[in-house]
């Protein structure tokens, strides 16, 4: 199914936001996007927080295949980093070098007031996340379990596991290890720097067989489907989103299993069978400490991008009937 969905974006301005890290942003802003109408009980509105380096206009697409836009109420949520909500290359926060980490508490809080200021919405009927954005679905679920009624976390866990996070320092350190890099910023175009940065993430975002069935060479691959993705962004925003990415534990620390075992929303956990990031063990072990979650996996051959654009239409509906299921209980 094809959206034809008419979306409307703007910026939200918060003023002066405290992060949970100590810093404050002197005017930050959130930039969204919605589409479908909110009804008289205002309790139609789905909450769709964005993931690693997209911006709200980038999942526009999920309205029609994935969430009907003429029953729900969509509002896409640009987390902080990623180059549209408040970020580093607005000269408005720095880097985890001169302290600066968004937690994703942090976009929960934003997104929160988002809703109540701008909607009137103090409980979402559901939050959807894919990746990123399922770390935020977890997030609002553990940490406001009156204030959402589901979640559908896509592709994502409530807590950056050991190996995910090698796979974040990777990225960190292609960036970093760039001979512009100054220890705060880029003195120049770190082009070397991005184009490793890219071989890693095509690595790991897609599966073997995916890459066994190019037609082309892999190096020629990334540098037409996947370097251009990332160059359209300020490199200090992607280090912003990787270390927003380390940080992410709803736990803070503490037994996950307590964490996830006080979730009172409706919850589905989505899987899919060739994801190297999110594995479908250790999502199926999230929905095992999640009250009367249901676990659905995926099978596709496009590994953690099972959940994004490039998905198949048959993942897509896939994806739509979760979804439906979840919002008829």
């Amino acid at each position: 199914m094809t959206s034809t969905a008419s979306w409307v974006e703007a910026d939200f301005a918060l003023g002066p936001f405290p992060l949970s890290c100590g810093q404050v942003i002197p005017e930050a802003t959130l930039r969204y996007a919605t589409t479908g109408q909110l009804n008289a009980e205002r309790s139609n509105l789905i909450l769709v927080p964005t993931s690693y380096g997209a911006r709200p206009a980038d999942l526009t697409w999920l309205a029609g295949p994935v969430l009907d836009p003429t029953r729900w109420c969509l509002v896409i949520a640009g987390m902080f980093g990623n180059g549209a909500s408040t970020s580093p290359s607005h000269g408005a926060m720095g880097l985890a070098e001169q302290g600066w980490v968004v937690d994703q508490r942090d976009n929960v809080t934003a997104q929160r007031r988002l809703l109540f200021e701008v909607f009137g919405v103090e409980r979402p009927a559901l939050v959807y996340g894919w990746s990123m954005g399922a770390q935020q679905a977890y997030r609002w679920a553990v940490d406001h379990p009156a204030a959402v009624e589901r979640i559908c976390c896509v592709c994502g866990t409530g807590r950056t596991s050991p190996h995910n996070r090698l796979f974040c320092l990777s990225l960190r350190q292609a960036l970093t290890a760039d001979r512009h890099w100054t220890g705060s910023g880029f003195s120049g175009d770190p082009v070397e720097g991005l184009r490793t940065y890219a071989l890693i993430y095509a690595s790991w975002a897609a599966s073997q067989p995916f890459f066994q069935s190019l037609e082309e060479p892999v190096e020629q691959h990334v540098e037409k489907q996947w370097l251009p993705h990332y160059r359209r962004h300020d490199p200090r925003d992607l280090i912003a989103m990787l270390d927003t990415w380390l940080a992410h534990d709803v736990a803070d620390g503490g037994e996950l299993e307590a964490a996830l075992g006080s979730i009172t929303a409706r919850t589905a956990v989505v899987a899919a069978d060739h994801d190297l990031y999110f594995t479908v063990a250790d999502m199926a072990a999230d929905a095992a400490r999640i009250p009367g979650a249901d676990l659905h996996v995926i099978h596709s051959e496009l590994g953690h991008r099972a959940g994004n654009p490039h998905s198949s239409p048959p993942e897509q509906h896939r994806l739509r009937q979760i979804v439906e299921g979840l919002l008829s209980s």
